[in-house]
């Protein structure tokens, strides 16, 4: 993957872009809170198909922090600007997590840019089916990115999945952060304060791909099947895993979205 820095709308963004068959539109990805580009490149060296790109949200992994706070909207046409200057009129979307809410919002927002939805492991932001308050409570703090020991205590709790059993996939997780600032995790904490997509997801026009984990402490799988309910063109997908399981499942996943992506 070839990673650059790009002055986009006076915010200075690090992008990461994995080649692929130009014959399909690219695939722009959203990741989850405090994730820098990185920790989804593992899964992107298994999907196959067209060109990735992916960003670091501004104050976390290599993005310098904003001059202000920032909204979904925002972040959306952050990413249409982005899009205007790589030359690509019309992509596909994958959102994971809290970057499954921005995927959200630009499949709305950039309805014409967005040719196909893929949302993981995500749900209708403020309006939805919450996990254990002991979990959002751990997910509260960004400690478990620059603490490899806490990490290690809680990633089974707070990720649930294969997560559980095996705490060296919670390591291999840690090799790949890039952690910035514990100001970064809180802007994005605090965009999504009364967000919520729910008046809106019956008016998405893209065939939309939903997948859950079934043991997801984080996002419980009934709130992908709430999604997949209001989205017209939407089927779901439900994995035997957790929160991460574009990582912790990333040959079943990318098999999923490639095929997903690949219909005409």
């Amino acid at each position: 993957m070839k990673i650059d820095l790009h002055e986009v709308n006076g915010q200075t963004l690090r992008v990461g872009i994995r080649p692929g068959d130009k014959s399909q539109p690219p695939l722009l990805l959203f990741n989850g809170i405090g994730a820098n580009i990185e920790l989804v490149e593992p899964f992107l060296d298994i999907l196959d198909g067209p060109e990735a790109i992916v960003f670091d949200v501004p104050g976390v992994g290599g993005s310098p922090p904003p001059r202000a706070p920032y909204r979904p909207w925002h972040l959306v046409r952050l990413a249409a600007r982005l899009l205007d200057q790589l030359g690509h009129d019309r992509v596909d979307v994958l959102g994971v997590s809290w970057g499954g809410a921005i995927a959200q919002q630009f499949a709305f927002q950039q309805a014409k840019r967005c040719r196909r939805l893929v949302l993981a492991a995500t749900s209708t932001g403020h309006i939805m089916v919450p996990g254990k308050l002991a979990v959002h409570l751990k997910m509260a703090s960004p400690r478990r990115y620059w603490d490899p020991a806490f990490m290690g205590r809680i990633a089974g709790d707070i990720y649930g999945g294969r997560m559980r059993n095996s705490p060296e996939l919670a390591q291999q997780h840690m090799r790949h952060v890039r952690w910035s600032s514990n100001y970064g995790y809180y802007l994005q904490l605090m965009a999504f304060v009364g967000w919520t997509s729910l008046p809106w997801l019956p008016f998405l026009s893209q065939p939309t791909l939903v997948m859950a984990g079934s043991d997801d402490p984080i996002v419980p799988l009934v709130n992908g099947r709430i999604m997949a309910k209001l989205i017209p063109d939407s089927q779901m997908v439900a994995l035997d895993d957790g929160h991460l399981f574009l990582l912790t499942s990333a040959q079943e996943s990318a098999r999923l979205i490639t095929e997903f992506l690949a219909k005409s």
